[in-house]
């Protein structure tokens, strides 16, 4: 096992020992290009900068700069701006690789339990309340603990902590796979242990999501990571196309406990995988106390422009989008009308159409012109996805949901990818781990919010008879779309240039604030 001495530099090294050096110099980044170099905020505001640090010596366990990067005894050279990077070269990373083909496996466990679960209480009890209930259950416990996660992926082992986690999260699945085989007397008391088997889930994982996402910048080369990022996104939306998919047509014919079982395996496997890659210490202390480690990832997200208006179009998209994937088991039941036999394919499939548009999106990312900005890019993909959601609520017949769904996914990808990326860019290695988990918990508590308001408004608005239930639960969802589209569109007119970066490179011409040249950028139209 490396030590940490031994153990290989990270690539993602916002100020140092990353490739392009330690000086904290930056290119121009695109949409559709990869981070370039190491960058860093200019100076040493806050005291967020760490010092250099040299390069380690490689081992026999390690993967040496040759294996990872594909150049012999070096780390590798900062690519020239605008040089495109392949998916190939991102996936030809040996451990990026293994845990990329695990972590699919393992989402698709995950996207049958979560579709298993949604679909018994949608059944079970016919309320949109409870499925926001079960929805801000599994996402609170991550906006209470997230920034401890944060704290324990800076402090401790970065690798141990996401093979104890993932094992941890595996117990709880087993538990979710018990009940599901347990023969209560009362559904409803299936439905209480599976919120707080829920609760114990966002607990676990508001530990695992700060390790993991610290992982992939170990893995590959800065100038991939962007690729890395969007190979991530297209597993995880494979496994949405494939998990619900299955999970609508295996329910029909078997019990549910043998899905949830498989997904309890799977994170074991995914322990297995992650324990096999190399050694990832925790940064070096500085001394400072773990308070105030915290306020400076919050002065930075709060004080650096790019940071923060990326931040703030997370929390924006996680409280508005949410109740679509949150609320969609009862969305085919009250809208579409379908027998509970009939919704569950139903329901699988739109889940499945919606991951079929986010792997094309995925795709499609990697055909962005890198002159495209993310200052832009990321207030159009907001802007479509909202318009998106409120198309898929105005739909009355399934049909015309999987075209909505497949325009949602398509979207989807586009505006957490990028945002996801630029902040994973913007912020320096030393304080990533609490950056992100300060990410982390403002979005699943924007998400535990969103759902549970849309889940009781909606509710009341069908007891009340204000309309009937498939109105409601259609103007729940449309109502949390319109909004999202107007504020995509605010951003666009009101554009955050430093999201590119602290040296972007400025536009050749003055913007003319109109909103068509807004979303096509013609100001950084190559001249």
């Amino acid at each position: 096992m490396s030590s940490p001495a031994s153990s290989p530099r990270p690539y993602s090294d916002g100020v140092a020992g990353a490739p392009g050096g330690s000086d904290g110099r930056g290119a121009a980044r695109g949409a559709g290009d990869e981070p370039l170099v190491a960058t860093a905020p200019p100076g040493s505001a806050g005291g967020l900068i760490s010092p250099p640090q040299p390069p380690a010596e490689p081992d026999d366990e390690a993967p040496t700069p040759e294996s990872v990067s594909g150049a012999a005894g070096a780390a590798a050279p900062p690519r020239p701006a605008h040089h495109h990077v392949t998916f190939r070269q991102a996936f030809g990373h040996r451990y990026f690789r293994r845990v990329l083909i695990a972590q699919f496996v393992s989402n698709v466990g995950t996207w049958m339990e979560m579709f298993t679960i949604q679909m018994f209480v949608a059944q079970t009890t016919g309320r949109l309340d409870d499925q926001g209930i079960l929805g801000a259950l599994q996402s609170l416990p991550i906006f209470l603990l997230g920034i401890f996660g944060g704290l324990a992926a800076d402090r401790f082992n970065r690798r141990t902590l996401l093979v104890v986690t993932q094992i941890l999260a595996s117990v709880v699945a087993a538990g979710v796979a018990l009940v599901a085989a347990w023969d209560f007397e009362s559904k409803r008391t299936a439905v209480h242990w599976l919120f707080a088997l829920g609760a114990l889930n966002g607990c676990v994982m508001a530990f695992n999501f700060p390790a993991w996402q610290t992982l992939t910048p170990r893995l590959v080369p800065r100038a991939e990571l962007s690729r890395a990022i969007a190979l991530n996104g297209i597993q995880f939306n494979m496994a949405r196309v494939l998990g619900p998919a299955l999970a609508g047509l295996l329910l029909a014919t078997v019990a549910a406990w043998p899905l949830l079982a498989f997904n309890a395996l799977s994170f074991l496997i995914v322990a297995g995988v992650v324990a096999s890659t190399p050694n990832a210490p925790a940064p070096a202390r500085d001394g400072t106390s773990v308070w105030q480690q915290v306020v400076a990832a919050w002065r930075f997200l709060r004080h650096q422009r790019g940071p923060r208006a990326v931040f703030l179009a997370q929390v924006y998209i996680s409280l508005l989008a949410a109740p679509l994937v949150r609320l969609l088991s009862m969305f085919v039941i009250d809208v579409y009308g379908l027998e509970p036999r009939a919704a569950e394919p139903a329901a699988g499939t739109l889940l499945a159409v919606q991951g079929i548009g986010a792997v094309i999106g995925g795709v499609a990312l990697g055909y962005i012109p890198p002159w495209y900005p993310r200052h832009h890019f990321i207030p159009v993909a907001v802007s479509a996805l909202g318009l998106a959601i409120s198309l898929f609520a105005a739909t009355t017949t399934l049909w015309m949901g999987y075209g909505a769904m497949l325009i949602c996914g398509f979207f989807w990808i586009w505006a957490f990818n990028q945002s996801w990326a630029a902040l994973q860019v913007l912020a320096p290695d030393h304080m990533r781990g609490r950056v992100l988990s300060l990410v982390t918990v403002a979005g699943f508590g924007a998400t535990a919010l969103g759902v549970l308001i849309a889940g009781l408004v909606g509710e009341v608005i069908k007891r009340q008879g204000l309309l009937s239930p498939a109105g409601a639960t259609q103007a729940v969802i449309g109502g949390f779309g319109i909004p999202l589209l107007l504020g995509g569109v605010y951003m666009l007119m009101n554009r955050t240039p430093e999201v590119d970066g602290p040296e972007r490179v400025p536009a050749p011409r003055k913007a003319s604030g109109k909103l068509v040249d807004a979303v096509l950028a013609r100001e950084h139209w190559p001249e």
